[in-house]
């Protein structure tokens, strides 16, 4: 696997920051961006000159990863000229979030079963019910194929995501990539830090991703209760005060986090599923162990001795609103415990698609960071 890495930002325009060698010109080229960015003709077009046979497919994020750096309003690029891999692209659009099940379903039969490996998936970050998304997926899929990817983002406005995939960046796409072979190993780890604060409490009242009441009270007047001043600058001030979900259909707890609030019905919109019946706990942050939960998630991405050749990061978006000026503070982390050969790229998400550890179920998540290593053998 031989890997190139470009950025581009409105002053300078593109940097190479880790030149190639390709042999023929790489097959896949990973593109992360911020929304103002990702728009633009121009750029989508330069990245075709640069990669002409190259499939082109990312989203626009909360934040770029580029090595141990994040950036705002850039735009990276990461081509991949696989040795021993072959890939398949496919996008399908989606309506509106209550097609979600279907919209994955749809994609997931877009992808030839024989020899494939794993599959990558960049979605919609705002019209879009990530639990659902996995249950179409992983329903229309052969049980040793893992999924990975994400939400795209748009920093903290939560207005308009894009994705790209092999044209212009859209709205109300999901695209994947499917990688086929037997000589790549694919790794592979979720983790998030945070500290839950106040009691459990049970889902009284909810539909789909949408939370109306919790011990029989008001969804959004409990939040408000628990976040204070914070409540001001919701749906954006509640990504750093997600909920631990506990379900017992799953084996550890999950996390949600808020994209929306209806002040009228006094409810809130999640990224994923909160069932009635199941216990919520409100989270709050906690610096050291967030960085200590993306060092851990590398831990267990790792597949056997040898550092992995590429490793792609997803993390939530909440993550580096609390962690600000130490958010490389996590990504460094990450390049301490994969090794200095190991060519990290990424973003920053409204949710993350990862089983948290190797052999268990894809699942969606909020606010956690998760890593997929690539290597061939």
């Amino acid at each position: 696997m031989e890997t190139e890495q470009r950025i581009w930002n409105e002053k300078l325009g593109w940097k190479t920051t880790l030149p190639g060698t390709f042999i023929d010109a790489p097959q896949v080229a990973l593109v992360f961006g911020s929304t103002r960015y990702m728009q633009l003709h121009h750029i989508y077009h330069e990245i075709r000159t640069f990669y002409p046979h190259a499939y082109i497919i990312g989203c626009s994020t909360a934040g770029e990863i580029s090595g141990t750096r994040v950036y705002d309003d850039s735009i990276v690029v990461t081509a991949i000229e696989f040795e021993h891999t072959q890939v398949k692209a496919a996008c399908v659009k989606n309506s509106q979030a209550s097609d979600s099940k279907q919209v994955g379903q749809r994609l997931a039969q877009l992808f030839p079963e024989e020899g494939l490996t794993h599959l990558l998936v960049f979605a919609e970050g705002l019209n879009m019910n990530g639990t659902e998304l996995i249950k179409g997926l992983i329903g229309s899929l052969p049980e040793h194929v893992a999924v990975t990817g994400g939400l795209a983002g748009d920093g903290d406005r939560f207005q308009e995501t894009f994705i790209m995939a092999n044209g212009l960046a859209e709205r109300d796409t999901i695209a994947a990539l499917g990688l086929y072979g037997n000589r790549l190993k694919v790794g592979y780890g979720s983790r998030g830090g945070w500290n839950p604060f106040g009691p459990e409490r049970l889902v009284t009242r909810s539909k789909g991703n949408v939370l109306y009441e919790m011990d029989g009270r008001s969804a959004l007047s409990l939040y408000k209760l628990y976040l204070g001043d914070y409540a001001n600058g919701l749906p954006a001030t509640g990504m750093q005060f997600p909920l631990n979900l506990r379900n017992q259909e799953s084996e550890t707890p999950v996390v949600r986090a808020i994209l929306g609030v209806n002040e009228a019905e006094e409810s809130l919109v999640f990224a994923g599923d909160i069932p009635e019946g199941t216990y919520v706990r409100l989270m709050k942050a906690n610096i050291d162990r967030l960085v200590g939960g993306a060092i851990t998630a590398a831990e267990i991405s790792s597949v056997g001795n040898e550092q992995p050749e590429l490793a792609l990061l997803i993390s939530c978006v909440a993550r580096k609103l609390v962690l600000r000026q130490r958010t490389e503070e996590e990504v460094e982390g990450v390049q301490q415990v994969l090794g200095g050969k190991t060519l990290l790229t990424g973003f920053y998400s409204y949710g993350e698609i990862c089983p948290h550890k190797t052999g268990a179920k894809s699942e969606f998540h909020n606010q956690t960071m998760t890593i997929t290593t690539l290597s061939e053998v």
